[in-house]
């Protein structure tokens, strides 16, 4: 591990270089039309993941120049001296933390790796913020680094959970996963305390097969949930007394997690509280239930707040609505986020201090949907800003797409959320349209900001709309629980609705609309083209499903016997007693109807969707359709990560949709 050299000081330096005074630090001068290449939206960050030491005066940052991985650094604020305190060759720093005020805790970045080429797991170390007292405390598959003092390292499967609330000791808190079965897929996780110094840990007394804790202010395990069998199980305890079960509850139909405890020994839960959305409320210990009145609450979003805490006192609660956004609950609070959002009007400004902090600086990150993020220092004394660096350079400059949040109404009248991003300078009429379906497909798919395919797609000329369909979550147990059962029909219908609408609006060229997107969208993709050939021009699918019974039967894919029992046969269909409606909505069973060009990219090494999806798609295709395009990236899973890959796929796509959107002559 190198510590520190020159040329990371010079230019870490110059990146700091510009001090600016207060108010000047706005959005992008003048863009240009220049075409950015794709690598530029693709790769690894050059900067991000600022976090303040906790008594403010220190700031930790990942910073990566030019082809190099990514380095961990340290800026002492006083003097504006950066310190290099974790570099690799091979692996970029991932995660880390502040243990206290001068140690930190981090693992490494193994998951920008392809599967087959993963010769390391992300472990845990642990560093002094001026480079010193550097320590191994988990193993690594294939690891070189070892301390050299017969420490036992603890498990590859350890992850950190949290540090110290008041982060004045060297301990932190891990999870170790005991056990991988195909029944329950990750379980039997171990909670311990763990010292980042001399590397000894001890057992903490927690219910084995949960899978989120919370912690009281004085670091003692309070609160677990656990989800197993289908129900949601809440645990609580009194200090070094006895678990108890507080609830049980169907865990598809239902929302209850505990998520921060106060020093007024306070619990704040996640709960659905019998409301179509889940809010924030406050536990009463005498009912063992949540408090009537909500704490935070929206008609429209599912919200999942997590605190802000300074002086072991919450500050404010972050949660995202159409975007991220802070709720301060302290007056000086809210007039300093005033103050940064007058200064910075155009962006999303994300403020923390330290948990102790006394000094004047307040870490600033910041970013809209034209802006992959900037990180500043804002020093409430001298009202000026320090900006340390952007997630993005190579495209300063460049013209990004705007994102709008939108509504349109499905055939049956329910109204489905959208996000809307359109070609920077464009007419915003008659333009070649993608439908860009999730994955997942029960998850949220998007939030406003700036998203890499999507700006890629768009500096193409492309507007992108990507409909929240039915069975997304995030808007409520209504939107949700519609999309049950429901794959090929009523979420296929709202994904042709957003089209038609794009049109009705006079966005999209009704003969230049193309349908796209991951597992589940690859699916989506797939019955498109099946059920609107008239609609959709083209499609692409990549890691998509292409046959509802192959997610039970392939018995290599990660899916557990979990899922398939408590999951997938509410949410998807029941692989015996749904047959034929899982048979009539297969898009490997109706190959015979996909007429329309088609890209397919599928990788080697996918557990969750696997190869055989596409390679039976593939052969039943070929015989009939000479428009498809395959292409198989051997190394990859579930989800293309090596830049080269991303390069070659993006670049296929973009050929792809340059031929068939092109406008009719």
């Amino acid at each position: 591990m190198n510590t520190s050299f020159k040329a990371w000081r010079r230019h870490v330096l110059y990146a700091l270089a510009a001090l600016l005074p207060f108010g000047t630090v706005a959005q992008t001068s003048e863009i240009t039309k220049t075409t950015a290449p794709i690598e530029a939206f693709f790769q690894e960050p050059h900067f991000g993941n600022a976090a303040l030491s906790p008594d403010g005066q220190k700031v930790a940052f990942k910073l990566r120049i030019k082809d190099s991985r990514a380095k961990l650094v340290i800026l002492d604020l006083a003097t504006q001296t950066p310190t290099v305190v974790a570099s690799f060759q091979n692996e970029s720093v991932g995660t880390f933390a502040w243990v206290n005020d001068h140690r930190l805790v981090f693992n490494l970045a193994s998951w920008l790796k392809p599967v087959g080429q993963r010769d390391i797991n992300a472990g845990l170390f642990a560093v002094d913020a001026n480079g010193e007292r550097y320590k191994q405390l988990v193993e690594t598959i294939g690891s070189q680094v070892k301390n050299g003092d017969g420490t036992e390292l603890l498990p590859q499967w350890t992850q950190l959970l949290r540090t110290s609330s008041r982060q004045t000791g060297d301990d932190i808190w891990v999870t170790v996963t005991e056990a991988y079965d195909k029944k329950f897929g990750a379980d039997y996780r171990r909670v311990r305390k763990l010292n980042t110094v001399n590397g000894r840990w001890s057992e903490v007394d927690a219910p084995q097969h949960a899978a989120h804790w919370v912690f009281d202010a004085q670091d003692e395990l309070r609160a677990a949930t656990e989800s197993r069998d289908g129900q949601l199980k809440m645990w609580l305890r009194e200090p070094r007394q006895a678990w108890k079960t507080v609830a049980t509850m169907d865990s598809l139909s239902h929302t209850l997690y505990p998520t921060h405890m106060d020093a007024q020994g306070q619990l704040y839960v996640v709960s659905d509280q019998g409301q179509n959305t889940v809010g924030l409320y406050t536990w009463n210990f005498e009912t063992n239930k949540p408090n009537d009145k909500p704490v935070l609450h929206s008609r429209s979003f599912d919200l999942y707040p997590s605190p802000v805490v300074s002086g072991e006192q919450v500050q404010g609660w972050r949660y995202t609505v159409d975007a991220p956004v802070t709720q301060w609950l302290h007056p000086n609070a809210q007039a300093l986020q005033d103050t940064i959002d007058k200064a910075l009007p155009h962006t999303v400004n994300v403020l923390s201090t330290g948990v102790r902090s006394t000094s004047p600086h307040v870490l600033v990150q910041t970013f809209s949907d034209r802006n992959a993020g900037t990180t500043l220092v804002f020093n409430k004394d001298t009202q000026k800003f320090i900006r340390l660096g952007d997630a993005r350079p190579d495209l300063r400059g460049q013209a990004m797409a705007s994102m709008d949040f939108v509504h349109y109404s499905a055939r049956d009248g329910m109204s489905i959320p959208a996000w809307l991003s359109l070609p920077a300078g464009s007419t915003k009429k008659n333009l070649p349209l993608l439908v860009y379906a999730h994955g997942g497909p029960w998850v949220r798919g998007q939030s406003w900001g700036w998203h890499a395919d999507v700006q890629f797609l768009a500096s193409r000329g492309y507007a992108v709309l990507q409909p929240e369909f039915r069975g997304s979550t995030g808007f409520g147990g209504k939107h949700f629980q519609a999309g049950w059962k429901q794959w090929g029909q009523a979420m296929q219908n709202d994904l042709a609705d957003g089209a038609k609408w794009a049109i009705a609006q006079g966005i999209a060229d009704p003969k230049r609309i193309c349908i796209m997107g991951p597992s589940y969208g690859g699916y989506a993709t797939l019955m498109g083209l099946v059920n609107d050939p008239d609609l959709f021009r083209c499609g692409i699918n990549w890691i998509g499903v292409t046959d509802q019974q192959l997610m039970y039967s392939v018995n290599w894919s990660d899916t557990t016997e979990q899922t398939k029992t408590f999951g997938l046969p509410r949410l998807m269909g029941d692989s015996i007693k749904d047959a034929n409606m899982l048979r009539t909505y297969s898009p490997l069973l109706q190959a015979s109807r996909i007429k329309a060009p088609l890209l397919m990219a599928y990788g080697g090494k996918d557990e969750r969707v696997p190869l055989a999806h596409g390679e039976k798609m593939r052969d039943a295709l070929k015989t009939h359709n000479s428009h498809v395009e395959w292409v198989e990236y051997p190394d990859e899973g579930h989800g293309f990560v090596d830049l080269k890959t991303q390069i070659d796929f993006w670049q296929r796509v973009e050929k792809f949709l340059a031929r068939h959107l092109a406008a009719t002559p």
